[in-house]
């Protein structure tokens, strides 16, 4: 089964990634973590990108969807993985159906986890607190979620348009919002 959770910055994507994973066996792919694990093994790929964000540039799709083929084909990702922050346009969306088409694979779910922005603020805060996190503020969170309403705006409907994206009531504790996707998921696995 493959998953992406959508959702602003402080939604729990993460903490659900983590909980979902665990339980199903579905590995959570984090393109950030990704490209730092590419560069820092100095991959093919790895070098690429690193000459590219040496110049303060974005990573190509092409390079991004490849470091992603080379994980979905890993045998810690032979379950389904879990998407968290990716695809962030339509065109990612498209390249990482047919990369996941040519291995006869498919998104299965997108889920949408919902949470008012008052609430975004505290946890962002609470979270800067217990992690120390320096890019959790609120300057940098109002930065973010303009970027998350950017990008979940061009790339939501083009997953609505192929079928069902459940909403999640973020807002809930954090056991509540498991249950919810697991409910969700359960369905999906019996569909």
């Amino acid at each position: 089964m493959n998953i992406i959770f959508f959702g602003p910055p402080g939604a729990g994507k993460g903490t659900q990634a983590k909980i979902i994973e665990d339980k199903y066996g579905l590995k959570q792919l984090s393109t950030g973590d990704m490209l730092r694990a590419e560069v820092s093994q100095g991959t093919d790929l790895g070098n690429q990108a690193k000459a590219i964000m040496d110049r303060g540039e974005l990573v190509s799709d092409e390079i991004v969807i490849g470091m992603i083929a080379a994980r979905v084909d890993s045998k810690s990702c032979k379950k389904g993985v879990i998407f968290d922050g990716f695809p962030r346009t339509e065109a990612q969306a498209v390249a990482l159906d047919a990369m996941l088409k040519e291995r006869g694979k498919k998104i299965d779910l997108v889920l949408e986890l919902q949470v008012d922005d008052n609430a975004l603020v505290e946890r962002i805060e609470k979270r800067a607190q217990e992690e120390g996190r320096s890019d959790d503020n609120v300057e940098a969170l109002k930065n973010r979620l303009a970027q998350y309403r950017s990008y979940s705006a061009e790339v939501l409907p083009y997953y609505k348009a192929q079928g069902d994206v459940p909403p999640v009531d973020g807002m809930r504790p954090i056991d509540e919002v498991t249950m919810q996707i697991e409910a969700i998921l359960d369905t999906d696995e019996e569909a």
